[in-house]
């Protein structure tokens, strides 16, 4: 065997996310329904479509580095300088770098305990030291987030904004107010994987060129091309040209980059997506009322559904979905794991949801009038 480093060797050999085609191939069927990765099951843009595939006549070439048409056309889009734009492989490849560039061997970084995990897997395989704040009232607490990066003097705070798992948003003004609160020389990264579906007061006025914070987006989410892994940052221009550094310079290949400067431009077609989320989020609240359930605002394109008890009876809710073929995921700490979490799917996915959670909550002895006792 080679000789790992002590601190990946002191590490658990696991992965954030166990993904559905593992929990397929162990239940030995596909799911009837895929609800547990907020992907978007409306798809891509025809343009999307038909781009890539005019680009994979060329895919015997790499990619251009340097991304040049495609961050230009997210410039635009922003209203920003190109010098400010990052294209990476996901936000999940930008959050590896981003750690790889400001956090060593116990550095601090500040993180809420139940938000994305990746952010803090990247954290400890970099050794640095996580310092996780309660969520409050099912939203992540800034003002813990600030306060504990002033006690830690935190390199990096890590904020979700809409929030995974709970769906839940902060108005945009008070996330440009919590810059202040951070110590000198802490970076705010702020994802907004879901800005795309959010109210328009969910996103704050954060000047682009402000050192201070790092802003993540994705075309995984609303332009259904979680397939590509293709995500962007905004951020000063110092900041951004320092990823040049560590960055894999042909992570994001020529018939993804084709595709996701596709996306950007069809704007009817995403706000078509933006629609239909809207109707699912109506429709999964619906289903969860009429079992009894409380489904949690969202500003995502998934919702937490409440279930009403602790985290080992919404894990048997859970387990019992996946049984019966619908996946769905859940939140991994107290108490927010007494929800479930299900992507927004289309009529036919949210009639298999239906139909497999009255089954679960009737074999749990929990149907309506158990649940609301």
């Amino acid at each position: 065997m080679p000789r790992l480093t002590p601190l990946v060797a002191g590490l658990p050999a696991t992965v954030p996310f166990v993904g559905p085609e593992a929990q397929e191939r162990a239940a030995g069927r596909p799911f009837a329904a895929r609800l547990g990765a907020n992907e978007s099951v409306f798809g891509p843009s025809p343009h999307a479509v038909d781009a890539m595939a005019a680009a994979a006549r060329d895919a015997w070439m790499y990619g251009d580095p340097e991304m040049h048409d495609l961050r230009v056309a997210i410039a635009d889009h922003h209203g920003v300088a190109p010098g400010n734009v990052l294209v990476g492989e996901g936000i999940d490849g930008i959050l590896g770098n981003l750690v790889r560039l400001l956090v060593g061997h116990g550095t601090p970084v500040v993180t809420s305990a139940g938000a994305y995990p990746t952010f803090g897997y990247h954290v400890a395989g970099f050794g640095g030291a996580i310092h996780a704040v309660p969520y409050r009232d099912d939203h992540e607490d800034v003002d813990a987030l600030a306060a504990v990066a002033r006690e830690v003097g935190a390199a990096l705070v890590y904020l979700a904004n809409p929030d995974n798992p709970m769906g839940s948003w902060h108005p945009g003004p008070r996330i440009a107010a919590m810059l202040d609160d951070l110590p000198d020389g802490s970076l705010l990264c702020l994802d907004e994987a879901y800005a795309d579906l959010a109210p328009a007061d969910a996103l704050p006025p954060i000047d682009a060129s402000d050192p201070r914070v790092i802003r993540m987006r994705t075309f995984s989410k609303a332009h259904g091309l979680a397939g590509l892994r293709v995500g962007y940052a905004l951020g000063h221009a110092d900041l951004i040209a320092a990823f040049d550094r560590v960055r894999n310079h042909f992570g994001v290949g020529r018939v993804a980059q084709a595709g996701a400067l596709a996306a950007l431009r069809d704007r009817d077609w995403l706000g078509r997506v933006v629609a239909q989320v809207s109707d699912a989020r109506d429709r999964i609240a619906a289903i969860a009322a009429g079992h009894g359930l409380r489904a949690l605002p969202s500003a995502t394109n998934f919702v937490a559904i409440d279930c009403g008890r602790d985290g080992a009876f919404a894990r048997a809710v859970l387990n019992g979905l996946l049984g019966r073929g619908v996946f769905v995921r859940m939140p991994g700490v107290a108490p927010l794991d007494r929800s479930i979490r299900v992507s927004c799917g289309r009529a036919a996915d949210l009639d298999a949801l239906d139909a497999a959670l009255g089954a679960v909550l009737r074999d749990l002895g929990s149907g309506v009038a158990g649940v609301a006792r």
